[in-house]
């Protein structure tokens, strides 16, 4: 027998240790792998949600707590008509506007409402909009009075399309023909709060809404 020399040593466990890698790389890597550390980064990812889940468990009473002071918040200024159906919401605006005329001019000496009629409004609205269409006679005291009470109260209302005319001469009931008179002409109007799970959409009214 020829003596195995170093080289021929060296050759075979080359060839051995190609074999084994290529056993590795065909056999182990993508059976047993591949499958591992996939298994690993699944672990990793559920881990990772169930810290957040823990996280947001424990702020559960904070949110709780929020959402308390919110609602009484809400309760104590409200924003929304408090009615549920646009007509008995238009009947409320209709009323609302009628206590602050008699507030500001008691006997309609000095202001008085001529129109009062109900606008059918789109449901394009983020929140459903019920609107009046108002047309008042009344002295210039009077009519900064009005506006006033309907816009700083609550619930919250909104006047929009304001026209004034100032009128030489006009006549209250049971009343003589008076100067510097206004015939003022808007639209009242407020929101309906939404239903519970009722979609909205983007407003299209701009910066007006309830708050």
């Amino acid at each position: 027998m020829h003596p195995v020399s170093n080289r021929d040593r060296w050759l075979a466990l080359g060839l051995l240790g190609g074999a084994l890698a290529l056993a590795y790389l065909v056999l182990v890597h993508p059976w047993w792998t591949v499958p591992m550390l996939a298994e690993g980064q699944r672990i990793a990812a559920l881990q990772q949600r169930e810290l957040r889940a823990r996280m947001q468990l424990g702020q559960a009473l904070q949110v709780r707590q929020a959402l308390a002071r919110a609602r009484a918040q809400q309760a104590r200024t409200p924003g929304f008509l408090p009615e549920s159906s646009a007509e008995l919401a238009t009947a409320g605006l209709i009323k609302r506007l009628e206590t602050v005329v008699g507030q500001a001019s008691p006997g309609n000496r000095a202001c008085a409402i001529t129109n009062r009629s109900p606008l059918s409004e789109p449901s394009a609205d983020r929140y459903a909009r019920v609107a009046v269409q108002v047309r008042l006679r009344c002295g210039v005291p009077e009519t900064g009075a009005v506006l006033h009470a309907l816009e700083s109260g609550t619930p919250r209302l909104f006047v929009d399309n304001l026209n004034i005319l100032a009128q030489r001469y006009f006549a209250m009931a049971d009343q003589v023909s008076q100067s510097g008179g206004l015939d003022v002409s808007f639209d009242l109007y407020g929101y309906l709060r939404p239903r519970p799970g009722q979609p909205t959409s983007p407003s299209r009214s701009g910066g007006d809404g309830a708050r």
